[in-house]
């Protein structure tokens, strides 16, 4: 009687998450494929995203991967499976839906970057409110050389580089290693690979430290105002810093201060 084969593996999360110390870390994990987007991970993506958002208990969030790379972009072998341009929109609207969501959460969330980021793993980058890199870390946005302009990712790096840089990255498609891209704002720190983890621990353990409600108001309130013209930003600047000011984290602040002693947040 011959032996009944073996069952199939059950195949990996593509996403990880882990939370320690009001710190959530979310961990793209389809190293063979370069943690290219596939749409199972874009849909784990915007659920943990979600779920994060309601939780009152995570204050920064950190978005890693696994294996060599950060993000290869969009998973090229799955969209070529089915040309559609109604499926190809249904996607980039699910694509764009994340990394709206990834801007408009209450918690600053942290890039940390291995390897390759390129098209729309580069978009994923530049969208994070911040990003360290390993010293070996390379980006791109490559679709220029197959024929398909980023178009997409253009909208996240043409708003956090300086115009020249994003159109000469957009355009040449070429890679820029990770001093060039800190250079050019798409990072924030470049450090050496072997301290790349510490490194982002570091800095979202000093967010963490800070009160929820001023991390929330800030991040609410920072890109609000880029897109008012100066007067109003002020006058929006100013009604938010009022408000604040009623809180009872802005007071425990103030008070603790002046005590000369650490504050303890409530988070309201």
């Amino acid at each position: 009687m011959s032996a009944a084969p073996p069952a199939p593996r059950a195949e990996p999360p593509c996403l990880l998450r882990e939370d320690r110390d009001g710190i959530a870390t979310l961990t793209l994990n389809r190293p063979a494929r370069y943690n290219a987007l596939s749409e199972a991970l874009l849909e784990a993506l915007q659920e943990a995203l979600d779920a994060i958002a309601a939780d009152p208990a995570i204050r920064v969030v950190v978005l890693a991967a696994s294996g060599r790379a950060f993000c290869a972009g969009h998973d090229l072998r799955e969209m070529r499976a089915s040309p559609d341009e109604a499926g190809y929109r249904a996607l980039f609207a699910r694509c764009s839906r994340m990394m709206e969501t990834l801007r408009e959460l209450p918690q600053p969330v942290i890039a940390r970057v291995q390897g390759v980021a390129t098209a729309a793993g580069c978009q994923l980058v530049a969208t994070c409110d911040l990003a360290v890199a390993g010293a070996s870390a390379r980006f791109a946005t490559s679709g220029i050389n197959l024929g398909l302009f980023c178009s997409t990712p253009a909208v996240a790096v043409s708003r956090s580089m300086p115009t020249k840089g994003a159109f000469e990255l957009l355009f040449t498609g070429e890679f820029v290693d990770a001093a060039r891209a800190c250079e050019l704002g798409l990072v924030n720190r470049v450090v050496a690979d072997e301290e790349l983890e510490a490194a982002v621990a570091a800095l979202a353990g000093t967010l963490a430290a800070k009160s929820p409600l001023a991390l929330s108001t800030g991040k609410r309130m920072f890109y609000r105002q880029l897109a008012m013209p100066l007067d109003e930003a002020y006058a929006y600047a100013g009604e938010v810093m009022a408000r604040n000011l009623m809180a009872e984290d802005a007071a425990e602040g103030i008070d603790a201060f002046l005590a000369r002693r650490d504050p303890i947040w409530r988070g309201r």
